[in-house]
């Protein structure tokens, strides 16, 4: 068997080495498997350098007995078998085919193809569960989330030198948020397999007292649900009004026991739609296997809400306006660290907003609560013809000034990005009441920012509530920096488990986990619609 032509140098000479032995002719140091697994190998950089590490000796070809080989076989089988549970394929590592392949490979040819077609199947696998299936970036410009960085080679190494079962293990995330939503998982797939949820609720709305053939289908699709306790009775009762507000709760909306357009709708989603998202939610938690800062900020850009969690556990927790749905609009997903916070911020309108929004007002003689600058300093506005300017050749730029009208409100929380995204307060307290709260322009507002300011302060300040009021009451404009940077993460979660075991959905506003699930359709991992 000869390499092909193309195979740099360097590599032939690694790959072919010759030594002297006395008495006869040089021998070559490898055998013809060795030098067919070299070419066979030698497109992928992780394969090369992997096989390369070890003179290219196979690690799933052998004698029939040599145990170590039957190991790292059997182990492959049994995490491909499981990994269904992950929302995965089988036959994405050539589950069904892999007894037959290894029974068909006679020549040296084709067992270093096998040899090498393992170990990249093991590498997709080893991606897939611990890294995620797909690339978020080229699922939607608004996910620049940076995956978790692995050593590839090296855990190839390790499979094919330590337990190998134990290595796959290591391969998955350890989240607990994770494992919960593989229970979850395996519970829908369950509940499919004894026949679903039953009839949708009707049409019409649905309140205490009532009673009918739509409470019974109300009834009983929550008890299949597991909201309610098997019942006989068709009466709108007291329990049944209880798992309403139960349910309601779980997917984000007010929680007044009666069954309307919004709730009802959330009733009749499909289960194959849940376990889709909680296949989704699976995916976007391998996207962050990674251990996070023992202090983090994480704002879930699909539920509208924020929390500090200290050391896995939840201390602080509030509502949040996000981005509208538009595309100039939508808040991105990525992590950053948090350095400082402004109190009593200046507002530096952003470009687009000041031509867009603010340039066709000051036409109009309004926008006069803004400052009007220029290159060489404040301007006068009633000095200016706004007329003459159009967005492209707006010279000036726009700043509000503090004060308890300032679009930031009293306080904004930075971690500096290229998408000058940040956490700030905001006059408009009335949008915290809904239920889906999606209006800003991108940056994250915040429903109790000064609750924040202090849970922020509080390691470094003997008296944060003291010391941060003390600044505010000055009216002027101030950083405070944060003694240790925290980790801020902006996330799209529709679906996750609580603790305690309740199972959350939320919609899915800027339609990001549509475009993940045909993704996973797309790359033949996630169920194709109608199946299940």
């Amino acid at each position: 068997m000869s390499f092909h032509p193309r195979l740099p140098a360097l590599f032939l000479g690694l790959a072919l080495g010759f030594a002297s032995v006395a008495g006869s002719q040089a021998a070559p140091w490898v055998t013809p498997l060795q030098q067919a697994i070299a070419q066979t190998a030698s497109d992928d950089d992780v394969l090369a350098a992997f096989y390369r590490d070890r003179a290219f000796t196979p690690i799933w070809m052998g004698a029939e007995d040599d145990a170590s080989v039957l190991a790292r076989r059997a182990a492959f089988l049994r995490a491909v078998d499981r990994s269904a549970i992950h929302g995965l394929r089988p036959e994405r590592y050539g589950a069904g085919e892999l007894q037959a392949e290894f029974a068909a490979a006679r020549t040296t040819a084709e067992r270093a193809a096998l040899d090498v077609m393992m170990t990249r199947r093991l590498l997709r696998y080893a991606r897939d569960v611990s890294t995620g299936v797909l690339d978020p970036r080229r699922v939607d410009r608004g996910i620049v989330l940076d995956l978790p960085e692995r050593d590839w080679p090296g855990i190839l190494r390790d499979f094919s030198r330590q337990d190998p079962d134990a290595v796959l293990r290591g391969l998955l995330p350890r989240d607990p948020g994770y494992q919960r939503l593989l229970r979850e998982s395996r519970r829908l797939e369950e509940m499919a397999r004894a026949g679903g949820w039953g009839p949708p609720v009707p049409d019409g709305t649905l309140t205490a007292g009532d009673s009918g053939p739509g409470v019974v289908a109300l009834r009983n699709r929550l008890m299949r649900m597991g909201y309610l306790r098997r019942t006989a009775t068709a009466r709108f009762d007291a329990a049944l009004e209880a798992a309403v507000m139960r349910f309601q709760e779980d997917h984000g909306a007010t929680p007044d026991g009666q069954v309307g357009p919004a709730t009802r709708a959330a009733l009749n989603v499909p289960l194959a739609d849940r376990l889709g998202q909680v296949h989704v939610a699976m995916e976007r938690r391998r996207w962050m296997n990674k251990p996070l800062e023992p202090r983090h900020v994480l704002v879930n850009l699909a539920e509208q809400r924020a929390y500090v969690v200290d050391e896995g556990k939840v201390t602080f927790e509030t509502v949040v306006v996000v981005g509208a749905d538009t595309p100039d609009r939508r808040t991105p997903e990525f992590s950053h660290s948090m350095t400082h916070m402004v109190v009593n911020p200046t507002w530096n309108v952003p470009r687009s907003i000041t031509v867009n929004e603010y340039l066709p007002a000051l036409r109009r003689g309004g926008a006069r609560h803004l400052e009007l600058w220029s290159a060489s300093g404040r301007v006068n506005p009633n000095a200016v013809d706004f007329s003459r300017y159009t967005a492209s050749n707006f010279p000036f730029s726009l700043k509000q000034p503090p004060g308890p009208g300032n679009a930031l409100g009293r306080v904004k929380f930075m971690f500096p990005n290229r998408w000058n995204i940040y956490l700030h307060d905001t006059p408009a307290k009335s949008l915290f009441g809904r239920d889906v709260r999606t209006f800003s322009h991108g940056c994250v507002r915040v429903g109790d920012p000064f609750g924040l300011a202090y849970h922020l302060l509080a390691p470094q300040e003997a008296d944060p509530r003291g010391t941060f009021q003390s600044i505010l009451a000055t009216g002027r404009e101030r950083r405070i920096n944060l003694a240790q940077p925290i980790g801020v993460h902006l996330v799209y979660w529709s679906a996750w488990v609580t603790p305690d075991g309740r199972v959350n959905y939320r919609g899915d506003p800027y339609g990001r986990d549509r475009a993940v699930l045909s993704a996973l359709r797309a790359a033949g991992v996630a169920l194709a619609a109608g199946e299940g």
